[in-house]
């Protein structure tokens, strides 16, 4: 009796099939039944920030369509992306932390997914910057409060998923620290390695598109305090005043062209006397003295001049501050994550001097215990 010969080709695999079939039946599914796919498509281009991320879980056809990179250029070519302000918060009594987005049209709150980092990780120790056009969040560094370890975590944000995602590591470990972005790559300046309390001058650069770090020109010099900006391509770094205020504090620009270190402007580094802000090309600071009065510096008198219109909302905006600026608008973070918006406009006389209508959106009374840590305006 001859012997049958079997095949695994010629063999139906009923659940091979099942999948095979649903996923043909997917594909072939309406995006929106009853309107063409083209006018379906333009239907979720207008879904706002963060509707686009949470209706992947509608239909496996909506996911398709929303995670293509097709989708995101298209909505990128028309303009579509509109300004939130992402805040990090902390609360000092019950050690949380979160991310949250605020539409500043609606006065609409949005919180993010957790971030993936240790519980007992210390909120000042991160330092955050973004690419705001690509819709990108980056957290860096950090330090352990229960080991007291510095750390080297890079942490991304994208709004086009609403979630977050671990990249490369920094070459170096620090906390406490400052970042900023320059045409598209991240520099991590300065901090301290918090088990030993030792500066670094060490400067690491981030690649996001390629996921890399590489070396930069180390500081010049250790600076115990950080604020900074970047201004057109280059960055300021400026430790502070700080108290007893004996001696005036120290500051240097980096220069991504010759990846070199200068000093900064003696006028420049005196007069920053608060939280920085970049509006475009100019360079403003909200004063941590007085009523917070508000400052631009004039890199053709290396002078800071005072920005005259509303006075700062001290009453409803209490330190701590942080702020972020986009398309002539000022963002001021305060505790309880009430929010001061700034909207600035030339006084004319062709002398450069600005004014200021200020506008507070008060936060939700959950949030009341919170403080910020960090603030970027993104496009999404």
């Amino acid at each position: 009796m001859a012997a049958v010969k079997s095949s695994s080709s010629s063999v139906s695999n009923p659940v091979s099939d099942q999948c095979s079939d649903q996923e043909s039946s997917n594909k072939s599914e309406p995006l929106i039944p009853g309107l063409p796919d083209e006018i379906a498509e333009l239907c979720l281009l207008y879904l706002p920030y963060p509707y686009q991320a949470l209706v992947r879980s509608v239909s496996a056809s909506w996911n398709r369509a929303i995670t293509d990179s097709s989708f995101v250029r298209c909505k990128k070519s028309l303009s579509l992306p509109l300004p939130y302000l992402f805040v990090f918060a902390f609360n000092k009594v019950t050690s949380r932390i979160q991310w949250q987005a605020l539409d500043t049209r609606s006065g609409r709150w949005f919180v993010l997914p957790p971030m993936p980092c240790p519980k007992a990780a210390c909120p000042p120790g991160f330092a955050c910057t973004s690419l705001p056009r690509q819709g990108k969040l980056v957290v860096l560094g950090g330090v352990r409060s229960d080991s007291e370890c510095s750390t080297r975590t890079t942490i991304v944000y994208r709004t086009s998923t609403n979630q977050w995602s671990i990249a490369a590591p920094m070459r170096t470990p620090r906390s406490f620290f400052d970042a900023g972005n320059i045409n598209g790559k991240i520099l991590a300046v300065g901090g301290g390695v918090a088990r030993n309390g030792d500066l670094i001058r060490a400067v690491d650069c981030y690649d996001l598109e390629n996921d890399t770090w590489a070396a930069a020109a180390p500081l010049p010099t250790s600076l115990a305090k950080y604020d900074s900006n970047v201004v057109g391509n280059k960055m300021y770094v400026t430790e502070g005043w700080m108290w007893p205020f004996m001696l005036s504090p120290r500051g240097v620009v980096y220069d991504p062209n010759e990846d070199t270190w200068q000093e900064m402007r003696q006028g420049m580094r005196d007069g920053w006397t608060g939280v920085s802000v970049a509006v475009g090309e100019r360079l403003l600071v909200i004063s941590e003295y007085g009523d917070c009065p508000m400052k631009v510096y004039d890199p053709d008198e290396d002078t800071w001049r005072y920005v005259s219109g509303d006075k700062f909302p001290c009453d409803a905006l209490r330190r701590p501050f942080a702020a972020s600026g986009v398309e002539g608008n000022i963002y001021v973070v305060a505790c309880g994550l009430n929010v001061g918006i700034g909207r600035l406009s030339d006084c004319g006389g062709g002398k450069g001097e600005l004014k200021v209508e200020w506008q507070v959106v008060p936060a939700p009374s959950a949030f009341r215990g919170f403080s910020p840590s960090s603030c970027q305006v993104l496009y999404a």
